[in-house]
């Protein structure tokens, strides 16, 4: 069967599932007037209804703690996670073994594009706590046979022991921690950090834009000697998307496994390949806990055609953009915080930043600081460059500020340096 009808097939059904076993949906399906036996795949995904992220936080609020977006009795769940909150209140979401496996086939596909395998170590140098993500890359990584050595409740400085000890292969971070780890050599070994001659092959990395944003990706790369590959999920969608080794600087969505749908943002209208819209999904083989046709808020733009490494899995060029709610307007200008990630990072001398929007007379003020490492020379100058790349990415005259080493905050899991005063 063609990979289009077995997805229809598999739609058709998880709609069939959910009517009359799932509070939240099939509320949501009778409001809308379905008949989930008189649907046909592909034709009538439009006509289903959209689910945002507000719906979710709302159904829990008034049915705590799960919500009523279950389609199992409460007692065949066996895991727990949330979602890391950035845009408000965590989502709680729970997964049978069922649910929890077919998450775990899909971090496998992560896996095989990266070319990640039983010959592999994997160290994942975070604390893990109830962040989906990695949990899933983890047992993914023992089932494919890879040896998977878990560095959570460590030091930055523990940890690179940890990589000079055991000599993994391959690590699984965010880009922002890949380049703490970085950081944290050097202030080891007082000098450039030297991790591009350790074992490390090869860093997955998630949770942030940076995998697929070119000045922060070249970064990593060269400090650490080593391929990056990204890859993006959600907590309550599952691991979505996938870099392959031939093609980097995309991410190929798992069309195997979700309906991946471009829309407008706000509307319900369709955008043609190439254009700017939000992603839209799916998820196929989480029936527990589905999400039909869920408003991401991820900013992408598809490109459609067989890729170099033979998949005719659609492409998001860039990975993901940006978020529907990150933009900011500063003076007429829209401002997200992956462009400025893009400018500030080409800079070698910068070892972290912080970009702050303010108000200012009712106007709306964007100002950022660089933090340079000790006695680094000439730093006003630095700042004076950062100021210039700013202004001519963005159109904007930026005031850029040099703190004291140490001063800004350091970050393990998704960073917040863009900040909405």
């Amino acid at each position: 069967m063609p990979p289009a009808s077995r997805s229809a097939e598999r739609l058709s059904a998880l709609i069939q599932y959910v009517h009359g076993r799932n509070p939240f949906y099939t509320r949501k399906l009778e409001a809308a007037g379905i008949n989930p036996a008189a649907l046909t795949f592909p034709r009538d995904l439009p006509l289903l209804p959209l689910t945002s992220k507000r719906e979710l936080v709302e159904d829990q609020r008034s049915s705590p703690p799960w919500g009523t977006n279950l389609s199992e009795p409460l007692d065949a769940y066996t895991r727990y996670n949330q979602t890391s909150s950035t845009t408000g209140n965590p989502l709680r979401w729970v997964d049978t073994n069922e649910s929890w496996q077919w998450m775990l086939e899909c971090w496998k596909v992560v896996y095989s594009a990266a070319t990640v395998d039983s010959r592999d170590r994997i160290l994942f140098p975070f604390s893990f706590g109830p962040f989906l993500g990695f949990w899933t890359a983890f047992e993914a990584g023992c089932q494919i046979g890879a040896h998977c050595i878990p560095a959570g409740g460590m030091s930055s400085q523990a940890r690179l022991s940890l990589i000079q000890t055991l000599q993994p292969t391959v690590l699984c971070c965010t880009p922002t921690y890949a380049l703490r780890l970085l950081e944290a050599a050097a202030e080891m070994r007082g000098g450039a950090p030297d991790l591009s001659s350790s074992s490390v092959r090869l860093l997955i990395v998630a949770g942030e834009a940076g995998g697929s944003i070119a000045s922060t990706r070249e970064r990593i790369e060269n400090g650490w000697g080593a391929r990056v590959i990204d890859h993006h999920g959600l907590t309550e969608v599952g691991p979505i998307s996938f870099e392959c080794w031939e093609n980097p600087g995309s991410l190929h969505l798992n069309e195997a496994e979700y309906v991946c749908e471009i829309l407008e943002p706000h509307s319900d209208r369709a955008v043609a390949d190439g254009e700017q819209g939000e992603l839209v999904v799916t998820n196929l083989g989480r029936a527990a806990s589905p999400l039909i046709r869920y408003r991401t808020g991820d900013v992408v733009v598809r490109r459609s055609g067989r890729c170099a490494c033979g998949r005719d899995l659609a492409r998001i060029e860039g990975g993901i953009l940006s978020r529907v709610d990150d933009m900011v307007n500063v003076r007429g200008v829209n401002v997200y915080p992956s462009a400025v990630e893009s400018v500030v990072q080409r800079f070698g001398e910068v070892s972290e930043y912080r970009a702050t929007v303010g108000t200012t007379n009712s106007l709306r003020e964007l100002s950022v600081e660089i933090e340079l490492p000790p006695n680094a020379a000439d730093a006003s100058a630095v700042a004076a460059k950062v100021a210039s790349a700013l202004r001519d990415s963005l159109g904007l005259t930026i005031p850029v500020r040099v703190v004291s080493a140490g001063t800004l905050p350091r970050f393990e899991m998704k960073s917040r340096r863009f900040i909405i005063s």
